[in-house]
């Protein structure tokens, strides 16, 4: 027996799509059928890109600001870290290594007080990362080289009410060999600000040369808190560089960290939300092929009389299941296609489609609108075709109910009755 229908069987499949008058109800509920598994599949490609964006520009602004790999010590500071550095620079796929010193501390400025985070950085470090560089809003990122003075992040400058070029205190405290809790303060000029639009770097952190908090806070020449490895393409070759600065770092008391273990709650958390979303996504185009196993099902049953027709006539079993189960499944194989060039129509267009959902709804004004303009968009191309086949198993499975109830209908049983 064919598993393939002949020109005949797709004649008649075809034949039976079509909407008569008696059958016109049945016709109806496969056209929105098919609508629901376009609108289901569409949907599903538009939220996981959207998803995938935000995934994206989040985890970018992370590693654009901490980088891709952190090496500390596995206890206090980190010293004589410009050897260990320079061996860790011939690792392959390295693209930068850059010392770190963090320090929490308070500062004072313009009649406010607020907790900030240190980060003493080379001045070429600072300014050769593209966050930084790119994000800066104000004042004169140059003078950093030159000038006693820190880049912070704008909703920081603002929240202490400072100018470009006006002083602050900086105030850190620390424990001495007795224990007894002492306060060190310093006076830094504001010299730039930047917005990289993460709430944790724009409203608490302030970058210092490297040098300067080194003098400034009595830390050693050679001390440092870490160093960060930015990697050519971390999701190609982070764990190959991470093997191989282990190998090359020549000492047992250090530790390394990937960027996902250093935000592994961040990690899970957004991976959990993409794998519930899809579920629950795929849930409209199992919905939607259940109105498939619905509408074919009632078309079965008005057809009998015609079926009963083709089976005496020559028309075998299977040929009657080969009949329907193409015309079932061609509802959802064109549903599956039109939502997947549809969904992809979307993601290529998004500013436009947030535009006139703004214009259409009056919702969004101002910010609002400017955010929906640049909704990030990521298209994985890998899950667009997971998308699509299960959308297309789904809508094959929900044929095979129709195309067997047809099947075994019996010539006599069905004109018994006509």
């Amino acid at each position: 027996m064919s598993l393939f229908p002949s020109a005949t069987e797709r004649a008649i499949a075809w034949r039976f799509l079509r909407s008569r008058e008696r059958e016109g109800f049945i016709s109806f509920i496969a056209w929105f059928a098919l609508i629901g598994v376009a609108l289901g599949v569409a949907t599903l490609i538009v939220v996981l890109s959207v998803m995938n964006g935000f995934r994206g520009d989040i985890f970018g602004r992370i590693i654009g600001m901490n980088g891709h790999i952190r090496v500390s010590a596995a206890k206090g500071m980190l010293t004589d870290y410009e050897s260990l550095a320079r061996r860790l620079e011939t690792v392959p796929f390295v693209r930068s290594v850059t010392p770190i010193i963090e320090r929490q501390a308070v500062v004072s400025g313009g009649g406010f007080t607020r907790g900030v985070q240190l980060r003493g950085m080379r001045a070429e470090d600072a300014l050769k990362r593209s966050i930084i560089r790119d994000g800066i809003v104000g004042g004169a990122p140059g003078q950093f080289e030159t000038e006693a003075g820190v880049i912070m992040g704008e909703r920081l400058r603002q929240a202490l009410g400072l100018r470009f070029g006006e002083s602050f205190t900086v105030i850190t405290y620390s424990r001495n060999q007795n224990g007894t809790l002492t306060a060190r303060d310093v006076t830094y000029k504001v010299l730039a600000s930047f917005m990289v639009k993460r709430w944790e770097f724009d409203s608490t952190l302030a970058i210092v040369p490297l040098d300067l908090i080194q003098d400034d806070f009595n830390i050693p020449e050679n001390a440092v808190s870490s160093i960060e490895i930015e990697v050519i393409d971390h999701q190609k070759n982070l764990a190959e560089v991470l093997k191989g600065l282990k190998d090359r770092a020549g000492r047992d008391d250090l530790r390394f960290a990937d960027w996902r273990s250093l935000n592994s709650r961040l990690v899970g958390a957004l991976e959990v939300e993409r794998v519930l979303m899809f579920i629950i996504l795929s849930l409209i185009v199992l919905v939607a092929s259940m109105n498939v196993v619905a509408s074919f099902t009632m078309l079965v049953r008005t057809k009998t009389p015609g079926i009963a027709i083709l089976r005496t006539m020559g028309a075998t079993s299977g040929g009657v299941v080969r009949i329907f189960f193409l015309a079932s499944a061609s509802v959802g194989t064109i549903g599956t296609i039109l939502g997947g060039a549809l969904g992809l129509l979307v993601c290529a267009n998004m500013p436009a489609v947030t535009a006139v959902l703004s214009w259409a709804t009056g919702s969004m004004d101002g910010a609002g609108s400017t955010w929906a303009a640049n909704l990030p968009v990521r298209v994985d191309y890998g899950e667009v075709a997971t998308v699509l086949l299960i959308a297309l198993g789904l809508s094959l499975v929900a044929a095979m109910y129709p195309a067997w109830r047809a099947g075994r209908l019996e010539p006599v049983e069905a004109l018994r009755h006509e």
